[in-house]
């Protein structure tokens, strides 16, 4: 057990259930983890992370203006789309998971693939090791993956919290290490492995293509009522930090002041943002990201505060975040704290959404299969695609054959998509993002 592991524990028996009750003994495990943060956080940026427990062969796949309207063209569904290929974006996804989680990933990746983007999976520490590894084989193993060598495994496996700062922690060193890959990317999407598409990548790669690459989605709203007492306010300690299995969140019996150099802002936590924002937040060349991390560090729920605090205090990106988390999403009711699981019954009004992605779906549903076949058009290892050039008879696999990763055949998912850009670009719209 590392020092830190030790100190918690030596601390722990001071604390019952979820509230920290000294008065004075809340500072060692707050500064404690606060240089775990902070020590995390500085190796992701640096690429300390490289290396792993396992063989770097299994695990590592280091594989190697603009108008805010946009501009919306009439998509013909039967004609392939070709751009420059300066001019076609590039997607950076991450993928996380848990324990029980290797198959729903794989098949979210799937169903997300495209040669034009970028992959990078996350299985945290609660998983086993055999099914990291199981996860891992099966990326290692497939042919498209192996010789297109755009999707990766993360060899640090982190213990994630989601309530604490470890999933912005995890997040963040993804972020770093596709920075530290050098790829031409132009967004980056974070999905769990409950997310699922409702349209093809060549639907979301075309309506990008015609998007200002300076717009970030992230939806968002000024913190306020309770959520301000009870998120803000208290003191916390996450020992997914350092120890090696889940608990809750240790709240502590001190409260702090509100910030006065800046506002809080929160949202979804599920992200479309561009390549300059992460940057910012990665090398946070004026301080204020820094600033701001080591204040959710001890945040209650910072996944869901992080991005949207920084973009909403920012002048340079201010403008540019459309609130928007571009998911459908069934929230329980009441109290809308929790999303339900979605099922062939929700299938209708995700259609209706025109949202591209949405959250949550059951293991293996029913319903997935009837987003494959209608929405995906897939019936083999990825949805339908200009870039699968490949003979279909037979029941072969088009997608055996690559063509050109520049050219997307649009479909009705793209006509759904352009509708919901033409309402999230509206002035309307854009003129309630980031309030004062």
């Amino acid at each position: 057990m590392s020092i830190f592991g030790k100190n918690f524990k030596k601390h722990a028996h001071n604390y019952s259930g979820r509230v920290y009750n000294s008065d004075r003994k809340w500072i060692v495990p707050f500064f404690v983890s606060l240089v775990v943060w902070i020590s995390l956080i500085s190796a992701a940026v640096f690429g300390v992370y490289s290396s792993s427990s396992y063989d770097k062969d299994l695990v590592n796949f280091d594989v190697k203006s603009d108008d805010f309207e946009g501009s919306f063209d009439e998509i013909d569904v039967d004609k392939a789309s070709e751009f420059p290929k300066d001019k076609a974006p590039r997607l950076a996804y991450l993928i996380s998971g848990t324990k029980g989680d290797s198959k729903r990933m794989l098949r979210t990746l799937q169903a997300v693939y495209h040669p034009r983007n970028q992959y990078i999976l996350h299985m945290d520490l609660e998983a086993p090791p055999r099914e990291r590894m199981e996860l891992t084989m099966a990326v290692k193993n497939d042919e498209t993956f192996s010789e297109v060598e755009n999707v990766r495994v993360m060899a640090q496996s982190n213990l994630v919290t989601y309530k604490g700062p470890t999933m912005i922690a995890t997040t963040l060193q993804a972020i770093a290490i596709l920075l530290k890959e050098s790829l031409d990317w132009d967004w980056f999407i974070n999905l769990s492995a409950s997310d699922y598409p409702l349209v093809t990548q060549d639907d979301l790669l075309h309506v990008f293509s015609n998007l200002s690459r300076t717009l970030n989605f992230i939806e968002h709203t000024k913190l306020t009522g309770w959520k301000l007492n009870q998120r803000a306010k208290p003191i916390i300690v996450d020992p997914g930090l350092y120890l090696s299995k889940k608990s809750d969140l240790a709240i502590t019996s001190q409260r702090r002041s509100l910030p006065t150099s800046f506002k809080l802002f929160t949202g979804s936590a599920w992200v479309i943002l561009t390549r300059s924002f992460v940057e910012y937040c990665i090398w946070g060349w004026d301080n204020f990201p820094r600033t701001t991390l080591m204040y959710y560090t001890n945040f209650v729920s910072s996944p869901e505060g992080y991005f949207h605090t920084v973009i909403c205090n920012t002048q340079e990106f201010t403008t540019t975040a459309i609130s928007h988390d571009l998911h459908y999403i069934a929230w329980d009711y009441p109290p809308k704290q929790h999303p339900r699981y979605l099922t062939i019954k929700d299938f209708e009004k995700m259609v209706n959404s025109s949202a591209p992605f949405a959250r949550k779906f059951p293991k293996d549903d029913v319903v997935l299969d009837k987003i494959d076949q209608e929405l995906l058009g897939r019936t083999h290892r990825f949805p339908q695609g200009a870039w699968c050039v490949g003979s279909s008879d037979d029941g072969s696999d088009p997608c055996s054959v690559r063509g050109d990763d520049s050219v997307f055949r649009p479909g009705t998912g793209a006509k759904r998509l352009n509708g919901l850009f033409e309402q999230l670009l509206s002035d309307d719209f854009r003129s309630k993002s980031c309030p004062s």
